[in-house]
């Protein structure tokens, strides 16, 4: 059983031995990626030669499988294997033109890959990770890590593979977050989307509103909490991007907004500041768009996200606003995505978004587990509107497993390792055009979750799951080949120190 999650394209096991890894060099094109493909393997046990070599001209296309080491360096009896990582156009599937696409070759004392890009080369390399067979801990073997002869033609079946991640409920610092950016890359996902903005607190310095620190030391439950500031947010971002993940900031508005008005009491209707939160309840915090205190503090917070963003896109978030009419809404929906346009990036929203002006490219992240405006939201798709799935039945990985479970939350049921990957994203809205789907988010929201272990046990395993929904084609996933490389998996995460849940539906090894 191969580890690997998601599952690949195509896989073909080669009739070769295993190629035995007393060490490895690593060639690629860049010093930075080779870095970061180093980083991979030594979290698999694997001894690093050289980290940072940089390769020269890319061969053709081989056969599919790999023929005797090309130059007398790639391998010698008991010493170092070459993994050479190549840029080459004719990577990956036939017929795909997926940027990601790549193909891994192992076989014959050798290990190659090729992609379209650098990100499907990081890709291999995550793919070549799984499939490290750790040395032997019991004096059996040769001492050496291996890896199974194969080929590897692969590519994802969505752009938009992410986590949503709340870290304002209970904080979670800069440490934590760079521990969850490895865990997303480590299954192929691009997008970390950070719930930075709530009742609770404010997790995200903000130059031109300095007085917004005095709302981040709060959380669920009270005690000390805290905040990223601008450097801590740069370096978050530049961490992210070394492996390939790209970080979306959330402001939510204009409900979720109590730890702004509890500073700004010029926010509310009565200009008297609010009262610090540390319950769970949603929907009482809103902001006035007649209040003249409003659009100043819109502009101000919206441009500093957006000046700070490496990426291309900012979430100002729209959720359960349940204490104002939908005219009012709309006028926040427009100011708010007419705020992100002017800055050069694209606004994202909850899928109440959709309640107001929709202009094409916006994305609409939808959560419900059960939706009452299929009509609303198919016409917001002819509008040029497209969707990230996160349905909470199925991709919220804060739900319970089981009523019984200490940790998490049941307002959209239990959620088992099962549920979270037997659904269809094109068919969770009514109505929708599959075209319309940009892709799939997971999301995690911390009410209940208060160290890295928790959290993890509450991602793990069910964000693989979610991570193939996204990535394998509907007609690739296969729910015991899936239970059954979650079991082969599960040794790996022990050895990087990810916690994860034991869940019954897999006959743990």
């Amino acid at each position: 059983m191969l580890p690997l999650i998601p599952w690949p394209t195509q896989v073909t096991e080669a009739d070769a031995p295993a190629v035995d890894l007393p060490a490895v060099r690593v060639d690629a094109p860049e010093p930075a990626l080779a870095a970061v493909v180093a980083e991979q393997l030594t979290a698999a046990g694997v001894p690093i030669s050289q980290a940072a070599d940089v390769g020269s001209t890319p061969r053709d296309r081989q056969s599919e499988v790999p023929t005797s080491p090309q130059s007398a360096d790639v391998v010698t009896p008991g010493g170092v294997v070459t993994f050479t990582l190549r840029i080459d156009p004719a990577a990956g599937p036939d017929g795909s033109d997926s940027p990601e696409r790549y193909t891994l070759r192992v076989g014959d004392g050798e290990i190659r890959a090729t992609a379209a890009e650098p990100v499907g080369l990081l890709h291999a390399a995550r793919t070549l990770r799984q499939l490290v067979v750790p040395a032997a801990t019991d004096g059996a073997g040769d001492g050496a890590a291996r890896v199974p002869a194969v080929v590897v033609h692969d590519a994802p079946r969505y752009t938009w593979r992410g986590l949503s991640f709340d870290v304002v409920r209970h904080w979670f610092g800069p440490e934590d977050i760079r521990a969850v950016v490895d865990l997303v890359a480590a299954f192929k996902l691009r997008v970390l989307h950070l719930h930075l903005t709530d009742d609770q607190g404010w997790r995200i310095e903000i130059p031109s509103r300095p007085e917004l620190e005095k709302a981040s030391d709060n959380q669920v439950g009270g005690g000390t909490a805290g905040y990223l500031t601008v450097d801590d947010y740069a370096a978050l971002q530049e961490y992210a991007a070394a492996r390939y993940v790209t970080i979306v900031p959330e402001f939510d508005m204009p409900g979720h907004v109590n730890a702004a008005t509890h500073v700004y009491g010029a926010l509310t209707s009565d200009g008297l500041a609010t009262d610090a939160y540390d319950g769970i309840e949603v929907g009482f915090s809103r902001l006035w768009f007649d209040n003249p205190a409003t659009e100043p503090f819109l502009r101000d917070v919206i441009g500093d996200l957006a000046r700070m963003t490496h990426g291309e896109w900012v979430h100002v978030g729209g959720d359960e606003v349940l204490t104002m009419d939908h005219g009012e809404f709309a006028q926040f929906v427009e100011l708010a995505a007419r705020i992100v346009r002017e800055h050069g990036k694209t606004p994202i929203f909850w899928q109440e978004g959709a309640r107001g002006p929709v202009e094409p490219g916006t994305l609409l992240q939808y959560w419900e587990p059960k939706g009452e405006e299929f009509e609303r939201f198919v016409a917001a798709a002819d509008a040029g509107a497209r969707f990230v799935m996160s349905p909470g039945n199925h991709a919220y990985l804060d739900m319970k497993y089981t009523s019984e479970h200490p940790l998490g939350l049941e307002w959209a049921g239990t959620v088992e390792l099962r549920d979270s990957y037997e659904w269809e994203p094109t068919a969770v809205i009514d109505g929708l055009p599959a075209s319309a789907v940009e892709g799939v988010s997971a999301a995690v929201w911390t009410e209940t979750l208060t160290t890295r272990d928790e959290l993890f046990s509450m991602l793990l395993p069910r964000l693989g799951a979610v991570a193939e929904v996204a990535w394998a084609a509907p007609d690739a996933k296969d729910w015991e080949s899936f239970r059954g490389r979650t079991a082969a998996a599960a040794p790996a995460w022990s050895t990087a120190g990810w916690a994860f849940h034991p869940t019954p539906q897999v006959d743990w090894r």
